[in-house]
């Protein structure tokens, strides 16, 4: 067999997951822990929050396609994409623990400290995060292969998500003395920023990459663009992707507020433990369904396909989620029980929508006889930044509309706001994202024939240089 087109191994497999699972601590603190840092401990109103959080995720989004076309245009005895994920590491990690720093500072020095140092971070999420996630492209041209290597990728992911749900607002209490302690987020994002460090070193020396652009390929940025916007089945998954993280970044960031301030239990006595946060098994409840979700992705998708997968179950997850509004503060039972539906359900779409990614490269590579990798995967990630960005401030947005003020009781339009953010408004962004994706026009059979074309034309562009 052609080593190009080999099965990647276990170890291979393993390491480059360890760097989504790096990735992951920032991009769940992000999600999950960010607006209430902002709100309730570094001191900013959901306005302002708001107003940075579009701005600067904006900004951000913008320099992943730069990025991806600076990817795409390096070369290294390393490769084009590996060498940024270990020189951008450690700088990562550090804008990691100054961005949940609070510093003594004016509301003014406050305000800019906080733009500067999330903006900065952002950035560095891009130049590591976007050559990461081309590596996937890169590593074996086999499809089903990229599916497998995408669960990977995931399961570690997830496993970094249970982890930091599960102690992150633990170990702020038992470093700071209460959720509301400076110091306490410091020091915790410190812990999880050096793992981060740790995983992406490990990513770099345990990968290789092995798929080349065809020889000879001329890379004019116009027309780089040109192909991606030409590129149908890329443009649907990129916007389905925006609606996708809308609705993730809503619901997710909501469950903190959530049980803060709606659900009447806050702690269950756990051994060993002792009082432990009700939050942070809900959250770690929905993760470890995620991961089951995960792991029956592969399964799931060979039967239906891809694209018919990622629309069903994103449906499914807004209609559990939606639900979600019916519930009393009573109803803990009730909350599990829609938490592993919306959780089962979102593991596949999380999966899938990386390895659908991937394929629109082929396509584009198939119709154009050109192939832009890092540009492909980098505009993706633009779309889910875009979506990151519009959700956050979509919640804050909310959040001050309907009267949010934090560390106090809420008022009863205060309290319907939170319960809105965790159920209606999400369900319908996940909802657009699913109809979408069912006009997807990639099916099982249609990639086949573009991979199987692929090989070919690859086959023989070698045998034309050897008999030249």
């Amino acid at each position: 067999m052609d080593p190009e087109h080999k099965k990647l191994s276990i170890g291979e497999k393993i390491g480059y997951s360890l760097g989504d699972a790096a990735s992951n601590i920032f991009f769940q603190s992000f999600i999950l822990f960010i607006t209430m840092f902002y709100t309730d401990v570094f001191g900013l109103t959901p306005a302002v929050i708001a107003t940075i959080f579009l701005v600067s995720n904006i900004w951000d989004a913008v320099n992943d396609p730069m990025m991806g076309m600076i990817a795409d245009r390096t070369n290294t005895r390393w490769g084009k994409f590996r060498p940024y994920i270990i020189l951008f590491a450690i700088p990562f990690g550090i804008l990691g623990i100054l961005t949940f720093t609070t510093p003594e500072l004016s509301a003014t020095g406050k305000l800019v400290y906080a733009c500067v140092t999330y903006t900065l971070l952002k950035m560095a999420y891009t130049i590591v995060n976007v050559p990461y996630s081309a590596l996937m492209g890169v590593m074996t041209p086999d499809s089903d292969e990229r599916t497998v290597l995408s669960q990977f990728r995931f399961i570690a992911a997830f496993i970094a998500t249970t982890i930091l749900q599960l102690s992150f607002i633990w170990l702020v209490t038992r470093i700071g003395g209460d959720q509301n302690s400076p110091f306490g987020w410091q020091i915790t994002m410190g812990i999880f920023s050096v793992i981060a460090i740790v995983l992406l070193f490990i990513t770099f020396f345990s990968t290789k990459e092995r798929v080349q652009p065809p020889k000879g390929q001329k890379t004019p940025f116009v027309q780089d663009l040109k192909d991606l916007f030409g590129n149908l089945p890329w443009v649907l998954i990129g916007i389905a992707t925006v609606f996708q993280l809308i609705y993730i970044v809503i619901r997710g960031s909501s469950i903190v507020f959530y049980f803060k301030y709606f659900v009447e239990v806050k702690e269950w006595n756990l051994p060993l433990l002792g009082d432990f946060p009700v939050v942070s098994i809900f959250m770690v409840a929905g993760t470890i369904s995620t991961i089951v979700g995960v792991l029956l992705a592969g399964f799931i998708s060979r039967i239906f396909g891809k694209s018919i997968t990622y629309a069903v179950l994103l449906g499914l997850a807004g209609i559990s989620t939606a639900l979600f509004y019916f519930l009393s503060a009573k109803d803990l039972v009730l909350m599990f029980v829609l938490q592993i539906i919306t959780s089962f359900s979102v593991g596949p779409v999380s999966v899938l929508q990386w390895a659908i990614y991937t394929d629109t490269a082929d396509y584009s590579e198939w119709k154009k006889g050109r192939r832009a990798t890092g540009l492909v995967m980098s505009a993706s990630l633009f779309m889910l930044k875009l979506g990151i960005a519009l959700g956050v401030s979509t919640l804050a947005w909310i959040l001050g509309g309907y009267g949010y003020e934090a560390n106090v009781e809420q008022t009863e339009r205060g309290l319907l706001g939170i319960r809105m953010v965790m159920s209606v408004y999400p369900a319908i962004f996940a909802m657009i994202g699913m109809v979408l994706m069912l006009f997807y026009p990639l099916k099982k059979h249609m990639m086949m024939k573009v991979q199987t074309e692929l090989i070919e034309r690859r086959k023989q562009a070698e045998s034309n240089l050897q008999t030249e």
